[in-house]
């Protein structure tokens, strides 16, 4: 057995280095513009050896799996510091906004291509040298400003608590340092929520299932990708969501955790459910809505000062932008498949509403993730988006549960966003998605298939004592 378990360690660490060379490679090979198909080979690379050593290190002992699965962490976290962002532009606004709310002024207030923020423009944000303002990640205003801040004509669109950590960023951040501190302060949450995610495991659940299950996590190609090379904020909504579930109790410290992970981004909201799972009392229902709601609202209440009604700021346009405003059912793509389009949407909505219902009331209690993963990944299959950071939520919390099918959804996010440009006319949206959900679909059924055979078929024999007579 001590050969065997070497082994199995040495095979692990041989694909974690496998892993990240192929993360810092593809990072290194360009951006989504000019090398979008060797971007998306990489990812598939990437996918295809995390997906080979989260199953090789289940074999690995825990005393050996646990810094195997840290020091992977750590290595793949400095991996996505390789290069700038390379598939999302989303990193500058964050730098723009913490430098704005650090000369005083609501990120809400203005766009930055207002002139009231002109004294605030650089070089690194808004080159004016680029002629004729072309190239990956630069926008061109009606006025002829050059940025690399996409929709520069529109305030922000991030919740309080994001906006608190881009300006506590820039206050920490050198001079000129640019992309790499939002990088780092990415790196930085995605290791503490492997942390998070070790401790939650084995103080709730089976000690053995710690370092496979925070791997899936730590591991995940989205991380370095999307939680640290592309800075994403909503990483820091997993890193809080993760405490959330994994308090012992439905009370107030849920709720207060859940709503400062809802104030870093909205989408964690739908894990409300599930941290409600088997709460049918009343008094335990107001002891988490409660804290969250007071924890979302004294969140905001300091840009409401600064802002009034404008604090949601681009909220509503982004939401009519993206395709989720009545009327529109572009990104509703499983619904479409079978209803018109009219019907999509409310179809959609209702079916969410009733397995929100559902998990609150017959979930389990002792596994709040497990109601969390099932609304947030359905939400997420239903709603079609084409940016695979949202799903960086679905994969903490598969790390929580180890329901490995639901990582599909994440895939099939990365693949639509990445081989959308090279396939156009392609119906890639509807056959990813469409793909994860016979995934998801498929998961359930082998696991409802593997209780079934633990199960005796045949109440067991009593083995009679020979000594003693037959009756």
């Amino acid at each position: 057995m001590k050969g065997a378990a070497r082994t199995a360690t040495l095979v692990t660490a041989a694909l974690l280095a496998l892993l990240t060379a192929v993360v810092v490679g593809t990072l290194r090979a360009g951006d989504s513009q000019s090398a979008p198909g060797r971007i998306l080979v990489g990812y598939a690379v990437a996918w295809g050896l995390f997906a080979a050593a989260a199953r090789v290190v289940r074999t690995v002992p825990v005393r050996a799996a646990t810094p195997l699965v840290l020091a992977g962490a750590a290595v793949l976290a400095l991996a996505g510091l390789a290069a700038p962002p390379r598939t999302s532009t989303d990193m500058y606004r964050y730098a723009w906004d913490g430098r704005v709310q650090a000369a005083g002024t609501s990120p809400y207030a203005h766009p930055p291509a207002a002139p009231q923020l002109a004294p605030l423009r650089d070089a690194w944000l808004f080159p004016t040298a680029a002629r004729p303002c072309a190239g990956w990640g630069l926008t061109r205003t009606d006025e002829g400003l050059c940025t690399r801040i996409n929709r520069p004509t529109v305030p922000t669109v991030y919740p309080p608590l994001a906006e608190g950590w881009y300006l506590a960023v820039h206050a920490l951040s050198p001079s000129d340092s640019r992309h790499k501190p939002l990088q780092i302060g990415g790196a930085v949450v995605a290791f503490a929520t492997t942390l998070a995610l070790l401790t939650v495991v084995r103080r709730r659940g089976d000690p053995r299932r710690a370092p496979p299950r925070a791997a899936l996590w730590a591991w995940c190609p989205a991380v370095p990708f999307e939680a640290v090379n592309n800075a994403h904020i909503d990483a820091l909504g997993v890193l809080f969501t993760v405490l959330a579930l994994g308090t012992a109790t439905a009370g107030a410290r849920r709720g207060v955790l859940l709503g400062a992970a809802t104030a870093v981004k909205l989408l964690p909201v739908l894990t409300l459910p599930g941290a409600l799972s088997g709460q049918r009392a009343a008094a335990r229902v107001v002891r988490v809505v409660v804290p969250l709601l007071v924890t979302v609202a004294l969140c905001y209440l300091p840009y409401v000062l600064l802002s009034g009604k404008a604090v949601l700021g681009y909220l509503p346009g982004y939401l009519h932008e993206e395709g989720y405003a009545p009327g529109d059912v572009r990104r509703f793509v499983l619904p479409r498949l079978l209803l018109p389009d009219a019907a999509a949407a409310v179809t959609a909505g209702a079916l969410l509403a009733v397995l929100a219902l559902s998990v609150w009331w017959r979930g389990d209690p002792a596994r709040p993730w497990r109601g969390a993963l099932l609304v947030t990944g359905t939400a997420l299959l239903l709603f079609s988006p084409n940016y695979p950071w949202y799903a960086l939520l679905v994969v903490g919390l598969v790390a929580l549960d180890g329901r490995v099918e639901w990582l599909a959804v994440p895939l099939a996010g990365a693949v639509l966003y990445l081989g959308g440009p090279t396939l156009p006319g392609f119906p890639l949206q509807a056959l990813t998605y469409v793909l994860a959900a016979l995934a998801v679909a498929t998961g359930a059924v082998l696991r409802s298939d593997a209780v079934r055979h633990r199960l005796p078929r045949h109440p067991p024999t009593r083995r009679r004592d020979p000594g003693r007579p037959a009756h």
